[in-house]
C-alpha cells in the first residue's frame, strides 16, 4: 500500500469532516485576500489614484469586520482539526490493539512493549500530522492561486520573482526524501529503544536489585540515550535545516521584489495600494511556500511511520490498519457482558491429535500430540525442563500458533483456538501471573461485573481468603506493579482465583503450585475438587500430590508424549516418570 493511498483511507473514514474541516482551513487562508484588497484600496485613496469612492472610515470598518470573520473561522477550523485528527488517531490505534489481542499471545507483537508504545504514540501522531497538514497544503495552494491571478494583473514580472522560490522548495524537498526517511526511521529506532529499556527496568526491579547490577543497568540506558540523542539530533538538524531553506528562499525572493517594486514606482507604472498590496500578500505567499515545504517532509518522514505501524501486523494485510470501525466517543462505555453459555459449549469431550509446533529460531517445542481429556477428567502434564509442556498447553489454547493437528470440542472442529479457548470454554492461569497495579478484587475480576457469592467461591477455592485478613484493605488492597506487595503464592493464587471466578468448563493450570508450600497445594487441589461442578482440568505439574490426584498422566520429553496413563501403572513402565518421581527432577 503507497502513503498515498494509506492516507487517503484513513481520511474517507470520516470524509465529510475532512471536507469540512477542508473547507474551514480553505475560507481561513483565503480570508486575508479582502484585507490585501481594502489595504490597496485605503493607500490608493490617500494618493489620489483610487478609483473607488468608499471613506476612510468604512475601510476600516470591512478591515475590522474581516479581522473577526478571519478570528471566527479559525475557531471553527481548529475545531473541526481537532475533531478529525483524534478520530483517524483512535482509528488506527484500535485497529492496531484489536490485531495484537487476535493474535496468539505469545506472538501478539514482534517487538518489545516499549518500540510498540512508540509506535502506538509517536508514529500515529505522525500519521495524524500529516492528513491535518494536508488540508492546510489545499487551503494555502489555493490562497496562491488567488492571489497570484491578483498579483499577475497588477505585475506579473513581479508576481513571477514571489512564485520562483516555491520551484526550489519543492525541489529541494524531492531531493531530500532519502535522508528525511533515513533520519526518522533512526530516531524512532533509538526512542524505540529507550522506551524498551525503560519498561525492561521497571518489570526487573527486583532482579536488579538482587544482581546488584543497578550501575551496569544505568550505564547501559545511558548508551541507549546518548545513541538516541544523535540520532534525534540528525533528524531534527535536517528537518530544520530544510526549513531554514525555505525561510531564506522566501527572503531572497523579498530582496529582489523590492528592488524591482522600487524601480517600478520611480517610473510611475506601479502605485502606492499595489506596493501595499504586494507586501500584504507577501507575509502570507511566504507562509504558504513555508508551510507547503513542511507539509512535503511531513508526508516524506510519514512512510517511515506507515512502515513501522505495519510491522506490527505481521504479515497480515496493510489494509487492516484503515479499516473502518465505530469508535465509542460519547457517553457511557457499555459494560462488559459475559459471554451467554450455550448447552454445546458444556465439555463433554476434548480431542486433541497430531497438535505440532516448533519455535522457528531453535526448532524446539512438541509434535504429533495426542490426548482425549472427558468431562470432570484430571490430567496432568509432566515431564523435564525443555520438554514442551508450556508449549503444549499454549499450542492448545491458541497462545502460539500451531503448525499441524486438530482439536476437537464435543466432536466438533475448533477451527480457531485462539478465539475459542477463552470463557465460557475455559480459562488458564499462565506459569508466571500477569497482574496489575489495580486492588485485589478488579485484578480477579478483570472487567466482570462483580458478583459477591461467585468472588468469594473463587477466594475460597485459590485458599485466598486467610491472606485477605492480613492485607490491609482486603479485597480493596492495592497490589503495585505486577502485584510486587504480593508474595510468589499469593499471585499465583491471585491468578488461579481469577481463573475459577469465571467458572469455565476447561480448567487449564500451567505449574501453579510452583510457589505453594505442600499445605496449601493441598488444600487447593481439595477445594478445587469440591467446587469445579464438572469442569475439566489440565495442570502442569511435577508435584507429588497433583500425580497422585491425577486421572490421567501425560509424560512428556523432548516434544512428544513418551508414556500415558495413570500414576501405579506409569511408575511401573515409564522410565521418565520414575525418574521424575523418585528424583525430584525439575
Amino acid at each position: 500500500m503507497t502513503t498515498f493511498t494509506f492516507l487517503w483511507r484513513l481520511t474517507r473514514y470520516r470524509l465529510g469532516l475532512y471536507f469540512l474541516n477542508a473547507l474551514a482551513w480553505t475560507l481561513i487562508y483565503l480570508a486575508p485576500i479582502v484585507p490585501g484588497l481594502l489595504t490597496k484600496a485605503f493607500f490608493d485613496m490617500l494618493s489620489g489614484s483610487s478609483p473607488y469612492e468608499l471613506g476612510l472610515g468604512m475601510i476600516i470598518v470591512l478591515l475590522v469586520a474581516a479581522a473577526l470573520g478571519r478570528v471566527v473561522l479559525i475557531i471553527f477550523g481548529f475545531m473541526t482539526d481537532v475533531q478529525f485528527r483524534f478520530r483517524i488517531g483512535g482509528l488506527l490505534r484500535r485497529n492496531l490493539l484489536s490485531h495484537v489481542l487476535k493474535e496468539p499471545g505469545a506472538r501478539a507483537i514482534p517487538t518489545s512493549p516499549g518500540e510498540a508504545i512508540s509506535s502506538f504514540r509517536d508514529d500515529v501522531e505522525q500519521v495524524e500530522e500529516t492528513v491535518s497538514w494536508s488540508v492546510d497544503a489545499f487551503g494555502m495552494t489555493l490562497f496562491a492561486a488567488v492571489s497570484c491571478y491578483i498579483l499577475i494583473g497588477i505585475n506579473a514580472q513581479m508576481t513571477l520573482w514571489v512564485f520562483l522560490p516555491l520551484v526550489l522548495v519543492v525541489t529541494v524537498a524531492q531531493l531530500s526524501t532519502a535522508m528525511l526517511q533515513k533520519y526518522r526511521a533512526a530516531s524512532r529506532e533509538a526512542t524505540s529503544q529507550v522506551t524498551g529499556a525503560i519498561s525492561e527496568m521497571f518489570s526487573t526491579v527486583q532482579s536488579i536489585q538482587v544482581a546488584g547490577a543497578e550501575d551496569r543497568v544505568i550505564r547501559r540506558f545511558k548508551e541507549l540515550g546518548e545513541q538516541r540523542r544523535e540520532a534525534m539530533l540528525k533528524d531534527r538538524l535536517l528537518s530544520t535545516s530544510l526549513e531554514s531553506i525555505f525561510s531564506n528562499a522566501v527572503n531572497f525572493g523579498t530582496g529582489l521584489i523590492l528592488i524591482l517594486a522600487a524601480d517600478s514606482m520611480r517610473t510611475g507604472t506601479f502605485t502606492v495600494g499595489d506596493f501595499a498590496l504586494f507586501v500584504y500578500y507577501l507575509n502570507f505567499v511566504t507562509q504558504f511556500i513555508q508551510n507547503f515545504g513542511k507539509f512535503m517532509t511531513y508526508f516524506k518522514q510519514s512512510t517511515v511511520a506507515q512502515e513501522r505501524l505495519q510491522s506490527l501486523l505481521q504479515g497480515a494485510p496493510a489494509e487492516r490498519l484503515t479499516e473502518h470501525h465505530p469508535l465509542l466517543l460519547r457517553g457511557n462505555l457499555p459494560e462488559p457482558q459475559e459471554a451467554e453459555r450455550r448447552p454445546e459449549d458444556r465439555l463433554q469431550q476434548l480431542s486433541v491429535a497430531g497438535l505440532t509446533y516448533r519455535y522457528p529460531e531453535t526448532g524446539r517445542g512438541i509434535e504429533g500430540i495426542d490426548f482425549e481429556l472427558g468431562r470432570g477428567a484430571f490430567v496432568v502434564i509432566t515431564g523435564r525442563v525443555g520438554s514442551g509442556k508450556t508449549t503444549l498447553v499454549r499450542t492448545l489454547l491458541g497462545l502460539l500458533p500451531k503448525q499441524a493437528g486438530e482439536i476437537r470440542w464435543n466432536g466438533k472442529r475448533v477451527e480457531d483456538p485462539s478465539e475459542f479457548f477463552i470463557p465460557p470454554h475455559s480459562a488458564y492461569t499462565p506459569q508466571i501471573p500477569r497482574l496489575y497495579s489495580d486492588t485485589l478484587q478488579n485484578n480477579i475480576l478483570l472487567g466482570m461485573r462483580a458478583d459477591p457469592a461467585r468472588v468469594g467461591r473463587a477466594v475460597h477455592a485459590a485458599v485466598l481468603e486467610e491472606d485477605l485478613e492480613r492485607l490491609g484493605a482486603g479485597m480493596e488492597t492495592v497490589i503495585g506493579p505486577r502485584g510486587v506487595k504480593l508474595s510468589g503464592g499469593q499471585a499465583q493464587r491471585t491468578a488461579a482465583a481469577r481463573m475459577f471466578v469465571r467458572e469455565a468448563e476447561l480448567l487449564v493450570f500451567d505449574d501453579l503450585s510452583s510457589a505453594l508450600d505442600v499445605d496449601t497445594e493441598s488444600r487447593l487441589w481439595e477445594r478445587l475438587e469440591e467446587q469445579r461442578s464438572g469442569a475439566a482440568c489440565l495442570v502442569v505439574s511435577h508435584r507429588r500430590s497433583a500425580l497422585a490426584r491425577a486421572d490421567r498422566i501425560l509424560v512428556l520429553k523432548d516434544g512428544r508424549v513418551e508414556a500415558s496413563g495413570r500414576l501405579e501403572e506409569l511408575l511401573e513402565r515409564s522410565e521418565e516418570l520414575r525418574r521424575l518421581w523418585y528424583r525430584g527432577e525439575e
